[in-house]
């Protein structure tokens, strides 16, 4: 999808929330604006998407769903801050990273494993000395983590992805926290998608019997256990899974977490 398309159906949502640009980058020679959604609340729900530009079906769904989004966090009085699109020149092309090929994900945090030795993630089970807000990386990176890091933590954040590696039609998640609080919403994507439950889905990671895996990687869902945030996620739908049952999906974790947020926090 043409970029300045998806900014129009963006700004379309004027009416329904507060629309600001936090930032613009240019790349191949052409300058993307960079948006936040903001609608206010007693408590506050951070939606993150669209950091890999071959996975369209966060940034869709927020940009289709975005007035039944609102309704739904309103009637729960949660706030809601949404980056519907962080990586605006990959969308644009389908291409994972941005069009200077540089990776988006992750970069939130450095991890100090020994006096002097920092790593951007950390292995399974791997102690460290402390940790840091990361101040480089790429662009959108960096222009994402800078407005997030303005505000006060959050009661919950949900990060929006896509899986383009496995090749069936398929769900699971990387979560913080009580795992409870998650596996209502597994169970109710099961009804759209088939979870991965105790299989591997990369050389790293593997997810358990709920469909979920914990990994500490330095992404913006790390950045925000770091910070204290209660309930924190990164929701993974294969891209061999139909839109439509993406869509589903997404909307059954972002009501959910919308409820999380309800139940108290920041």
């Amino acid at each position: 999808m043409d970029y300045t398309d998806y900014a129009r159906r963006i700004l379309s949502h004027g009416a329904l929330a507060e629309v600001a640009e936090y930032g613009r980058v240019l790349e191949a020679g052409k300058e993307y604006p960079l948006f936040r959604l903001t609608v206010p609340g007693s408590r506050w729900l951070v939606i993150t998407s669209g950091f890999h530009g071959e996975e369209p079906a966060g940034p869709l769904t927020l940009a289709e769903s975005f007035a039944e989004v609102v309704a739904y966090a309103r009637a729960r009085d949660v706030g809601l801050r949404v980056y519907p699109c962080i990586n605006p020149s990959g969308f644009e092309v389908g291409t994972r990273y941005n069009r200077s090929g540089e990776r988006p994900n992750n970069d939130f945090l450095r991890y100090e494993v020994s006096p002097g030795t920092w790593k951007g993630e950390l292995s399974r089970g791997e102690s460290f000395l402390r940790w840091t807000l990361y101040d480089g990386g790429p662009k959108e990176t960096r222009a994402v983590r800078a407005d997030i890091d303005r505000f006060p933590p959050p009661a919950a954040a949900l990060d929006i992805h896509q899986d383009n590696y496995l090749g069936t039609p398929a769900t699971y998640a990387y979560t913080f926290g009580d795992k409870a609080a998650y596996r209502p919403m597994m169970e109710a994507a099961s009804a759209h998608v088939s979870v991965i439950r105790n299989q591997k889905v990369d050389e790293n990671n593997h997810t358990d019997g709920d469909g979920l895996i914990e990994s500490h990687d330095g992404s913006v869902t790390d950045y925000f256990l770091r910070k204290g945030v209660p309930y924190a996620a990164a929701l993974e739908t294969t891209t061999r899974t139909p839109l439509a049952s993406c869509h589903a999906v997404n909307l059954i974790w972002i009501r959910g977490f919308i409820d999380l947020a309800a139940r108290g926090g920041t």
